[in-house]
């Protein structure tokens, strides 16, 4: 099977992290699942915050945070990687708040003079278990209409957000991705988006002219992972729905045929955190779900520790099961 995974920060570096135990190289021999023959990650490049933007902004470079994230999600040695890549430097001139994996990323890219060439050569040093994409090798921005009219730039701004948005654009409109991604999107059997931040993670990948088109194209069992939690700024009292709409409203149409969607109830004290964050549980609007054409797929999914997370093995197993189950409805139909 070949799996396509879009979005950024550390949602799609989660839903990686399941999926690369079912790459054919490492997959068990005796697992039922289907094994993944090729496994592709396409990541937003609009971070603007922290290292990723200081770099960016110094150097005229992408920023290399999320592409950095999924490199150590796909690593063999993911531990140790964990611990190097993300070591960030707690004092120096110019060095202090920067990551390794970070700097390292930017030095392949001024020795290269290609981010595209830098990230592929990060995943032969690192021997990841899949491919890297950036959405789009063009420096693009981020900027948001929101309902009251007002129009503001740059990802920090529309992360904090308390007018809700009512439409994301990206600067420059006519971006173009790379030919591999469009490639790997035509040949795929599977193609996740999600989990993530719906207006800074998740849209400005369908923005990138093309990447739409060739998924609406694809005949790849399609499917959008919903996020646990609402965000303050950006989908404050957003329900699952909401989040379909949105993306549906942002290409013109709908892409995903399923919903991935979590059926475990938070904590209260988790719950209570939350809450003084202004964030809360997605809610599950099924009927409205199904209004939109978008077919829910339900399963405990949820991992608490200090923060609510997708249970990345079980996650995985899902996708993977659906794709196969929907593949053989469609032989079975062709024959």
């Amino acid at each position: 099977m070949k799996v396509v995974a879009i979005g950024g920060g550390t949602g799609l570096s989660t839903v990686l992290r399941g999926l690369k135990l079912h790459v054919d190289e490492v997959a068990r021999p005796a697992a039922a699942r289907p094994i993944i023959t090729r496994l592709t990650a396409v990541v937003t490049v609009t971070d603007e915050g922290g290292s990723s933007g200081r770099l960016r902004r110094q150097f005229r470079i992408l920023p290399p945070g999320d592409i950095r994230n999924c490199l150590v999600a796909l690593a063999e040695d993911e531990k140790l990687l964990t611990q190097l890549f993300n070591y960030r430097f707690t004092n120096g001139r110019g060095l202090k708040g920067h990551s390794l994996g970070n700097l390292f990323l930017t030095a392949l890219t001024h020795l290269t003079s290609d981010f595209g060439k830098a990230v592929r050569l990060s995943s032969e040093v690192l021997a990841i278990r899949g491919e890297i994409f950036p959405s789009t090798l063009s420096d693009v921005r981020l900027r948001a209409r929101l309902r009251n009219g007002r129009v503001i730039s740059g990802e920090a701004q529309i992360t904090a957000t308390k007018v809700p948005i009512r439409q994301l654009e990206i600067v420059p409109s006519r971006c173009r991705p790379l030919p591999e991604t469009l490639a790997a999107i035509e040949a795929a059997d599977l193609i996740t988006l999600g989990p993530g931040s719906l207006y800074t993670s998740l849209i400005p990948n369908l923005l990138v002219h093309g990447i739409p088109e060739a998924i609406a194209r694809s005949r790849a069992v399609k499917a959008y992972i919903g996020n646990l939690m609402t965000q303050p700024g950006e989908t404050r009292g957003y329900t699952a729905s909401d989040h379909l709409r949105s993306l549906d409203n942002h290409v013109g149409g709908r892409l995903f045929d399923y919903v991935i969607v979590n059926t475990r109830e938070l904590s209260p004290a988790l719950r209570r955190r939350y809450a003084a964050e202004h964030a809360e549980p997605v809610r599950n609007d099924f009927g409205e779900i199904r209004a939109l054409g978008v077919e829910p797929v339900t399963a405990s999914l949820l991992l608490e520790d200090q923060v609510a997370r997708h249970d990345a093995p079980r996650l995985a197993g899902l996708l993977l099961d659906l794709a196969a189950v929907q593949k053989q409805r469609f032989v079975l139909t062709s024959s």
